[in-house]
């Protein structure tokens, strides 16, 4: 699976994304990082939290981080769209909550953002994906900051254009509508 977006592209992104937060002060002291370390004390790796990379993402990694549990899967064993085959990573921090920030990767940063796609449109939705722990900015509907917001869209504008991101974003997005899950549009 090959990926048209190029490190120097991703490297961009991320430091757009590090001038940025969903609040004024670290989401995480809501929750005492409840993202970060839900389920990091269990020996059972099912149990931890964990997220898949976006096609090209790996290429910001050297896959001998410390910090980080790598395991390679076959995206046609997963619900990925059927334009993913071959390779996909997945990765855990091994050291919740105190992963280096400046290298979170890209679904660390956009949270609780989601991207969604609507007659076409790009829009951005508080994340649907039921979890295993309570977001204070979902749970409360904590206003989210408007740069974190523009920031985060601008992103996906160009992530969308690679056809795999696309492809994903779609298939999530129509698989939010049949089902009839509740979006809230931000932007």
């Amino acid at each position: 699976m090959k990926s048209t977006i190029r490190k120097s592209t991703y490297q961009a992104i991320y430091r757009l994304l590090d001038r940025v937060s969903p609040i004024e002060s670290d989401c995480g002291k809501l929750c005492g990082a409840a993202c970060c370390t839900c389920g990091g004390d269990s020996d059972d790796d099912d149990f931890k939290l964990g997220i898949y990379l976006l096609p090209g993402e790996e290429k910001l990694f050297t896959q001998q981080e410390n910090w980080l549990k790598w395991s390679e899967e076959l995206a046609e064993d997963f619900d990925f769209p059927d334009s993913w085959f071959g390779k996909i990573y997945f990765i855990r921090c091994k050291t919740p909550p105190l992963c280096p920030r400046k290298h979170r990767p890209l679904q660390c940063r956009f949270f609780p953002l989601a991207p969604h796609l609507k007659k076409g449109r790009l829009h951005l939705i508080l994340s649907t994906v039921p979890l295993p722990y309570s977001c204070p900015l979902i749970e409360q509907e904590i206003v989210l900051s408007h740069s974190f917001i523009q920031a985060t869209y601008t992103v996906w504008t160009h992530l969308i254009e690679d056809p795999l991101i696309y492809d994903l974003v779609r298939m999530d997005s129509e698989d939010r509508e049949a089902d009839g899950v509740p979006i809230k549009i931000l932007r």
